[in-house]
């Protein structure tokens, strides 16, 4: 109860916490409880209704468009296995706190006015999907917007069946079908939730070894979790006890100068960076020599890039967000002729990656395109 208050005040945190600690049960009754008051006041749907929308519609749906726009890794199956529970945990949780509020409207507004306030809250509903879908999958906020942007198409579908949906809705609601699902497919239906089970189990683990004074590894693993929910105040301090505990954890070092960098913070950025390479310059494939190179461009320090980005590319020829970066370095220094040659080698790096790297090059392919054009 207290995450689905929390998830008022401060929803990005509140669907971090619902992964740790809620429960599908909790989300399920909720909505059950919720949807069974609204009935009362003649809302146009069966209690159990909204329960299966969400999950037979709606978070399926969901789960294939994340899939499709954000490149989850692994097959669809996996996908499915692995993150259908938490979804759905957070997706009930969201549904509940948003129509909590039609409550008291049922009783306060009058009747014409009952549509507005029920397009409110959906709207509501699909703000806090934004933070589920953001948080479940480690997702940028534009393609969180995307997925629910188009998440109600699976709905709209289903729309057109509402007539076969509902007598479907109405079976599997019986306690017949109840009792004869959970008697002979408990086990199925118990690995719905083996998601949430094992990223929660995952995370009491990672908590419990951060008790040790002496684990810096636990506390960077706590910090990866965070960063991937893009909690990054939780994420740097997590990050910033594993370098208290041991100075040479270069992988946190490394991570506190990317987050240092995506938020502005250049000189924290080029302090942790510098920390990084002068212990491993090899560091995650080269990767910090990529970043570095980044950085410079950023403040304009063109030939520091050059340099950090024609070692990085001698090694990682068909990357194609190095590629990119090393281009806007020589444009920097309007070694034109240069740098196009080294978008075009960006673009042609995309096409021939691996196709479950496209969909990660793909960005920098489109910003290598654009440059090249400016350039003809």
């Amino acid at each position: 109860m207290k995450l689905l208050l929390r998830v008022f005040a401060d929803p990005a945190a509140a669907m971090s916490d619902i992964l740790d600690r809620g429960s599908l049960l909790f989300a399920s009754l909720a909505v059950l409880a919720v949807s069974f008051l609204l009935t009362r006041w003649e809302f146009a749907f069966s209690f159990y209704t909204p329960l299966l929308t969400l999950a037979v519609v709606y978070v399926p749906g969901t789960l294939l468009l994340s899939k499709l726009i954000a490149g989850l890794g692994g097959g669809l199956g996996s996908v499915f296995q692995r993150d259908y529970a938490p979804l759905l945990t957070c997706t009930g949780m969201a549904w509940t706190a948003a129509n909590l509020p039609l409550l008291l409207v049922a009783w306060l507004v009058p009747a014409p006015l009952t549509l507005y306030v029920i397009g409110v809250a959906y709207l509501y509903f699909a703000v806090l999907m934004v933070f589920a879908v953001r948080t479940v999958f480690g997702t940028e906020n534009r393609i969180a917007v995307a997925v629910v942007a188009l998440s109600w198409i699976p709905l709209l579908a289903a729309a057109f069946l509402a007539g076969p949906l509902r007598f479907l809705f109405g079976w599997i609601a019986s306690p017949f079908f109840l009792f004869y699902a959970y008697y002979f497919l408990g086990g199925e239906l118990g690995n719905l939730g083996a998601g949430l089970r094992s990223r929660q189990n995952f995370h009491r683990m990672l908590q419990a070894a951060a008790v040790n004074p002496h684990d810096g590894e636990a506390q960077y693993q706590l910090g990866l979790i965070y960063q991937q929910r893009r909690q990054y105040t939780e994420a740097v301090q997590r990050f910033q006890n594993a370098v208290a505990i041991d100075p040479t954890h270069t992988d946190a070092h490394f991570q506190l100068g990317r987050i240092a960098r995506e938020q502005g913070r250049l000189p924290d950025a080029l302090a942790q960076f510098q920390m990084v390479l002068d212990q491993d310059e090899r560091h995650s494939q080269s990767e910090i020599l990529r970043e570095l190179g980044a950085m410079y461009i950023t403040v304009r320090q063109y030939e520091d890039a050059r340099q950090m980005l024609a070692d990085y590319v001698e090694r990682r020829a068909y990357d194609p967000e190095g590629l990119y970066y090393y281009g806007q370095a020589l444009e920097g220094l309007n070694r034109l002729a240069e740098a196009r040659d080294l978008y075009n080698r960006a673009v042609e790096a995309d096409r021939t990656a691996p196709r479950y790297r496209r969909r990660i090059t793909a960005r920098w392919s489109r910003l290598a395109q654009k440059a090249a054009s400016r350039m003809a």
